[in-house]
C-alpha cells in the first residue's frame, strides 16, 4: 500500500511535497493529493485548471539515483507510461504527447510536471507532479482541447480509487527502470508517440514547417526529419505542434 495523503487544498502540490521532504526524509513513494490546487501548475509555466474534487491533482516523491542526468528524460517516459497504463483500463486509445501528455484523439486528458534536483551528475530527488481531468465536464476558453475520462466514458469514476491504482501503475514502471530495463521504457514510450508515424506540421522560432518524428532522446530532445530531408532536434519549448 502507498502512503498517499490526502488534503482537501494546498496552492500546489509539488511545493508542498517538496517543502515536507526538505523538513525530514520521507519515503521514497510518498505521494500528497489534494483536492484543490489554488495555483496548479503545468508544464510551460502554464496554470493547470482543475474543478476541486472532481479530479487528480497529486505529487510522487522519488529518488533516482541510478540515473544519470544526462538520461534524465527516461523518467518522463516512466511516470508517462505508468499514467498510460492506469487509464487504458477505463478507455482506449491513449498515446503521449512529447514531451509527456496524454492523450485522447487529440485531446489532453492529463499532463505531468517532473521538478528534479541535482547532486553532480546524479538526479538526487524528484518530484511528479500529475494533473489528470476525471469527472470534470466543463473547461475554460484557456483550455480548448481539455477532456475528461467522464466526458468520454460517460461516467464518473472513485478519484481516490484512480489516484491509487494510478500511483500503483507509475511506481510499477519506476521499478522496471531501476532495475535496467531501459530499453524497455525507450521503446513502449516510442510506440506509444502522439503523432509517431507520418508528417505533420510544426513551429520553431522560424516559422511553420512539417515534419516527422524520428525519435525522442534520452536527454529528452525531440529529433525530427522535415520533408526537405533536414534533421532537427529541439528541447522542450523550442518547437510546438501545429
Amino acid at each position: 500500500m502507498n502512503r498517499i495523503t490526502k488534503i482537501k487544498e494546498t496552492d500546489s502540490t509539488n511545493r508542498q511535497l517538496k517543502a515536507q521532504s526538505e523538513k525530514q526524509r520521507l519515503d521514497e513513494g510518498a505521494v500528497l493529493a489534494a483536492e484543490f490546487q489554488t495555483a496548479g501548475k503545468g508544464q510551460r509555466g502554464n496554470r493547470w485548471e482543475s474543478e476541486a474534487g472532481k479530479n487528480i491533482t497529486c505529487s510522487i516523491l522519488l529518488y533516482p539515483r541510478f540515473l544519470p542526468v544526462k538520461q534524465r528524460f527516461l523518467l518522463s517516459e516512466t511516470v508517462a507510461l505508468g499514467l498510460k497504463d492506469a487509464l487504458e483500463q477505463y478507455l482506449q486509445p491513449l498515446e503521449i504527447k512529447w514531451a509527456n501528455d496524454i492523450f485522447h484523439q487529440n485531446r489532453k486528458l492529463a499532463g505531468i510536471l517532473i521538478e528534479n534536483e541535482l547532486t553532480g551528475e546524479k538526479i538526487d530527488k524528484s518530484i511528479i507532479g500529475i494533473g489528470l481531468n476525471v469527472n470534470q465536464e466543463k473547461f475554460s476558453d484557456n483550455a480548448p482541447n481539455a477532456v475528461s475520462i467522464k466526458q468520454i466514458i460517460g461516467r464518473e469514476i472513485d478519484v481516490d480509487f484512480l489516484t491509487e491504482q494510478t500511483v500503483n501503475a507509475i511506481l510499477f514502471r519506476y521499478n522496471l527502470l531501476k532495475s535496467g530495463y531501459f530499453d524497455l521504457i525507450r521503446a513502449d514510450y516510442h510506440g506509444a508517440l502522439y503523432r509517431k508515424s507520418g508528417f505533420y506540421r510544426f513551429a520553431d522560432k522560424t516559422g511553420v514547417f512539417t515534419a516527422e518524428i524520428k525519435r525522442v532522446a534520452d536527454d529528452g530532445l525531440l529529433h525530427l526529419a522535415t520533408d526537405a530531408g533536414e534533421n532537427r532536434a529541439y528541447a522542450f519549448k523550442e518547437v510546438s505542434f501545429e
